[in-house]
């Protein structure tokens, strides 16, 4: 029986309710659930196979489909208060956010001046990175206005004792760090960025207890986590279908109708490590518990009562781990030259993408594009392989960035693809133009000559038609636009 019915048969039996009706699936299945499970024209996966990239494949691919535009990817700029009295140690702050980027520290010396601050900024803090003893808030004064005004605060101290320990983490700071050296603060920035990056983390606590649940997502929520919960295996089972963006998985032991163990059994079949992290919890006093949870699937353990600073600690660990290995998947997906993806990969998106589409009610247009850089070899023989290698680049971070929402390659040599999903023939012309003006006119500095590129093009949108037939049309139509002297993309 596969892990699909066994799955169905155990939360069926468990709950009472009503699994949503759907065809026995093959490898990849999608089906419509009922409107009693979810609201109307959503499509939930429940795959055998598929992993992580693929589910949010065909999220951003319904987007597109859809005439959604997506947002843009964009890098944040962290707003962060330093409040800290000794001039060294704001100077190594200081030096540390220049090197690391990405945070905008506003810093004062007294509570006084973080008062200023405060009510003088339009913007919101961030986060506060703050001393415990100041001359004018030797008490910890400042940690309280900052909690008071809902800033995620930590806090530096040059002193430490298991009193003073209770008393801080009780008041509900994000953590505190003991100024010890350089590493202290580096840790401290480390950790104001991983607040930030939690906020598009997807945690789930499985626990019967109302109160441990509770206690947890007060925990996560501190450190900015976005939290769903479940009160038994069947019902997380349920909420992962509903959820499939979830990283996290936090399960108790002891729980009615299907344990932890046995959830994360279950889990295992289908998802692997390194998609669906799993954290085992209990208050059970076997000792073997945690080698017996590690064994069957579990990514780490934690026995219960546990202390704040190694759950964040373990929680922290395996969000990097998650992160190293979507790293490397990418780095594997990607061309090394421009940083667009590879040929590879892209056929895997554009042929999910045409079978998606040609599956769907509506079928919506799809162009598929292929251009090159013009005269490449030419460059190539008078300027040499670095500047070749240049060209492509800066060829390479134009088009990636003009079609940060779509899908773009390079296939081999100066030969470029693209997937434009939701776009026709006509629109992926206008823009291409665009395009090429960017690329006519950027200046590729080359042994002190100023260098400029052009771009010749093709698209094909015809439907019904399947990747490797696109692309020949596409590349026909290519061959038309550079014997008519190149420098534009034809849909004709």
């Amino acid at each position: 029986m596969s892990i699909l019915y066994r799955l169905r048969h155990r939360v069926v039996r468990a709950s009472g309710s009503s699994w949503p009706q759907a065809s026995k699936p093959s490898g990849f299945a999608m089906a419509k659930f009922s409107s009693s499970c979810v609201p109307k024209s959503r499509y939930w996966c429940w795959s055998l196979n598929r992993q992580l990239q693929s589910r949010r494949l065909y999220c951003k691919t319904i987007h597109c489909l859809q005439g959604q535009e997506l947002p843009p990817v964009m890098t944040h700029t962290i707003k962060l208060l330093v409040v800290e009295d000794s001039v060294m140690t704001t100077k190594i702050i200081r030096h540390l956010c220049l090197k690391t980027g990405g945070i905008d520290a506003r810093y004062a010396s007294s509570r006084a001046e973080a008062i200023s601050i405060l009510d003088s900024e339009q913007d919101e803090f961030f986060a506060a990175l703050v001393d415990l003893n100041l001359p004018d808030a030797p008490d910890g004064e400042v940690v309280e206005l900052c909690l008071s005004r809902k800033i995620p605060t930590i806090v530096l101290t040059g002193s430490f004792s298991e009193e003073r320990r209770e008393r801080l983490l009780a008041t509900g700071i994000v953590d505190y760090v003991i100024k010890e050296g350089r590493y202290s603060y580096n840790y401290a920035l480390r950790l104001v960025k991983r607040l930030k990056a939690n906020e598009g983390i997807k945690v789930m606590i499985a626990d019967d207890s109302k109160t441990a649940r509770h206690y947890l997502r007060d925990l996560l929520k501190r450190h900015r986590y976005e939290v769903v919960e479940a009160e038994n295996g069947a019902e997380a089972i349920r909420q992962l279908m509903a959820h499939t963006d979830t990283r996290i998985l936090i399960a108790d032991y002891n729980m009615p109708q299907i344990d932890g163990f046995q959830l994360t059994q279950l889990l295992r079949d289908k998802y692997e490590k390194t998609d669906l992290v799993i954290l085992g919890l209990s208050g059970e006093g076997q000792s073997s518990l945690s080698a017996k949870f590690i064994k069957n699937g579990a990514n780490d353990f934690l026995r219960k009562p546990f202390n704040q600073e190694e759950f964040y600690c373990r929680m922290m660990n395996c969000v990097e781990t998650l992160e190293l290995v979507e790293q490397l998947r990418d780095s594997l997906r990607r061309d090394s030259a421009t940083g667009l993806w590879n040929a590879n990969h892209f056929r895997e998106l554009a042929t999910e993408l045409l079978e998606t589409n040609e599956a769907a009610e509506h079928v919506k247009p799809i162009s598929i594009a292929v251009f090159e850089i013009d005269d490449f070899d030419k460059i190539n023989a008078d300027y040499g392989r670095d500047a070749a290698d240049r060209v492509l680049r800066t060829v390479g971070e134009i088009v990636g960035e003009a079609l940060s929402r779509f899908y773009a390659c390079r296939q081999m040599g100066p030969t470029f693809a693209a997937a434009l999903p939701g776009i026709d023939a006509a629109r992926c012309v206008t823009l291409f133009d665009g395009i090429i003006a960017r690329v006519n006119n950027h200046d590729i500095e080359i042994d002190g000559h100023k260098l400029n590129v052009a771009l010749s093009g093709g698209v094909s949108d015809a439907t019904g038609l399947s990747l490797d037939k696109h692309l020949e049309q596409a590349e026909r139509r290519l061959q038309n636009a550079r014997t008519e002297g190149g420098n534009y993309m034809t849909a004709g």
